[in-house]
């Protein structure tokens, strides 16, 4: 480019730059992973969709991908990271958490509860029906999903009576579609009357069209793979970036109000325990918390 014409552009160069400027204030950064699916609930907080859990990807060998994570607010705003224990180390907000529940106070245990470790398992699925969202049909997608889900498909794999015969939730061909039913009870988030199908055949068990979807499912190693979690020393800084010096500094709302998956906005029911063990149910806030902190993090 000549001087010139440099000059010539310099005439409207603030009209570019002051549309570039809008632009960047009008449009939101999202951090959405598109790769992820979510049932949408109406204004009762009720949906319902079909969905189909796949094996596991080759070179894996398990269908889903399980870890912790911790989300909870401080005066130094939030702190959203997963939890060393999912690689079997130490972590410091369990830590914590065990220092607070051994003070014998009971304001300090339930701190503890509300900072407890949550649980999530993601799978790869294939949406059967979605009525809120047909174009979704069809398609795989990522699916993270809690204890309560989780343990629809234990029980699927061991039913509890004679008359009933295991089944797979995973498999292409002895699988079975399940029934996503979530209601609003008692102000919490169920999934109690979710079900699965009978055993069924994926695509009347045609390989050529099984092997075509297996071969296009995500891996899930990412979310367990060591390299994706802060160091502990990362964690400690963060959680003193949060906190404080006390580790009771804490500010209103100060515990994620969760879900059985982390696309929903309301909580589910669960029974509290002791941080050292926590076995808690899945948990989520609304995704634009995890959107929005997905920069911080």
């Amino acid at each position: 480019m000549s001087f010139s014409d440099f000059k010539n552009r310099s005439k409207s160069s603030i009209q570019d730059l002051t549309k570039k400027m809008e632009s960047m204030t009008t449009s939101k950064d999202s951090y959405k992973d598109d790769r992820f699916w979510r049932p949408e609930l109406d204004k009762s907080s009720n949906g319902y969709a079909v969905i189909r859990f796949l094996p596991a990807v080759d070179g894996e060998d398990l269908p889903w991908a399980k870890y912790y994570s911790h989300g909870f607010k401080g005066k130094g705003g939030w702190y959203i990271e997963k939890s060393r224990t999912t690689l079997g180390e130490k972590d410091p907000v369990s830590e914590m958490n065990t220092e607070l529940w051994n003070s014998g106070i009971e304001s300090d245990k339930d701190i503890a509860r509300q900072r407890k470790r949550r649980l999530h398992y993601t799978s790869n699925i294939l949406v059967v029906s979605d009525p809120a969202n047909p174009q979704n049909e069809g398609k795989i997608f990522l699916y993270k999903y809690g204890k309560k889900i989780f343990d629809k498909i234990q029980e699927a794999m061991n039913p509890e009576f004679e008359d009933e015969n295991p089944v797979n939730p995973f498999d292409f061909w002895q699988g079975a579609n399940f029934k996503l039913k979530v209601r609003k009870v008692a102000g919490f988030i169920n999934y109690d009357k979710s079900e699965f199908e009978s055993a069924s055949a994926l695509f009347d068990g045609d390989d050529e069209k099984l092997e075509t979807l297996w071969k296009t499912q995500y891996a899930l190693g990412e979310f367990t793979d060591a390299s994706t979690f802060k160091t502990y020393d990362e964690l400690k800084k963060r959680l003193s970036d949060v906190l404080g010096s006390d580790i009771r500094n804490s500010a209103p709302s100060d515990s994620v109000s969760t879900a059985e998956s982390v696309d929903f906005t309301k909580k589910e029911s669960s029974t509290d325990s002791q941080p050292t063990t926590e076995s808690a149910t899945e948990s989520t806030d609304a995704l634009s918390y995890f959107e929005k902190l997905a920069n911080e993090s």
